[in-house]
């Protein structure tokens, strides 16, 4: 069953301080009526993923009080050991986000651009990463950038003031995250490992740069990240109403331990995020060195859809089991 997806939000007083409770995904009204709590924190990080923009295009429209962080920039993953896009230490993390002057008692609201269905993986990729560190107080606006303006909101200019720096302090929840051997182990012991990217790189038939080799990792199931969003009224917002079909038609079991991956931990993101956060799965980490550094080994299985001969051998029962 899906969580409750009503965008409310409730005012916890902790100490002196208002702490923002908020759902997963909030809406550009739920977002405009709270933009003026202390302890919201409005953080956009679009980027040319989609033709997202830029910090020159932040600059020249945004949401009156937002911070900017490029998510292709700025530090939100890195490169490792010939791996692309992995996550960065801890300590990296911890200075990122207070050099925004965020911390430990602040909301943060993500903002894509909303421009397409990858640009929305940067936005869960991002939360994912506030929620691998502790951090439960965060959000992505649906539709993001484009959805707000769309709604006809208020839209501001110019440079920003960005906040003195400040501690931020975060605890791994490695739950979270799932390591190359966790998944060979999770192989072994029928863990549900679901492939994100569309169905032509989990068939083989098309190929990342990041990954070694075609194909996916043996016994995968495929929920393409693209058939989670859909362009509403020229913002791409998450397709709530569609959900829970696409995890069916996938075969996708809630109570399983799940491990999302794809080719570098973004498209992932997407789909950790719409099992963990949005249909309530039990148990989702995220592999973000998935194919990027499952292929970087040549001993390790790959499955490929067959074709040409492959498939008339099959036809004919002279295939190979």
């Amino acid at each position: 069953m899906l969580r409750s997806l009503t965008f409310a939000g409730a005012l916890l007083v902790a100490g002196s301080a208002q702490a923002l409770e908020v759902d997963p995904l909030v809406s550009p009204a739920w977002l405009s009526e709270h933009l003026d709590n202390d302890n919201l924190v409005v953080l956009d990080i679009r980027s040319s993923i989609d033709n997202g923009g830029d910090r020159s295009s932040f600059e020249d429209a945004h949401i009156p009080g937002s911070l900017y962080s490029s998510y292709t920039e700025d530090g939100w993953r890195e490169s490792r050991d010939g791996v692309t896009g992995v996550m960065p230490p801890v300590s990296s993390l911890q200075r990122l986000i207070g050099g925004l002057g965020i911390d430990n008692d602040d909301t943060v609201v993500l903002v894509p651009a909303g421009t397409g269905a990858t640009d929305f993986g940067s936005a869960a990729r991002v939360y994912w990463t506030f929620k691998v560190l502790s951090h439960d107080q965060v959000a992505i606006l649906d539709g993001g950038f484009a959805g707000w303006k769309e709604q006809g909101l208020e839209v501001a200019s110019g440079p920003v003031e960005y906040p003195d720096p400040v501690r931020f302090e975060g605890e791994l929840d490695e739950s979270l995250l799932a390591t190359t051997e966790e998944v060979e182990a999770a192989r072994e012991s029928q863990g549900q490992l679901v492939d994100a990217r569309p169905e032509d790189y989990f068939k083989g038939d098309n190929q990342s740069p990041a990954a070694a080799a075609p194909g996916t990792i043996p016994g995968a199931l495929n929920l393409p990240h693209q058939s989670l969003l859909a362009n509403d009224g020229g913002a791409w917002r998450l397709d709530t109403a569609q959900v829970t079909s696409r995890i069916q038609a996938a075969e996708l079991d809630a109570s399983a331990k799940t491990v999302a991956f794809c080719n570098t931990g973004h498209w992932a993101a997407t789909d950790w995020f719409v099992l963990s956060e949005i249909a309530g799965f039990d148990n989702v980490a995220l592999y973000d060195g998935s194919m990027a550094e499952w292929t970087q080994d040549e001993s390790r299985p790959l499955a490929v859809a067959k074709q040409g001969l492959g498939k008339v051998l099959d036809a004919l029962g002279l295939g190979d089991d």
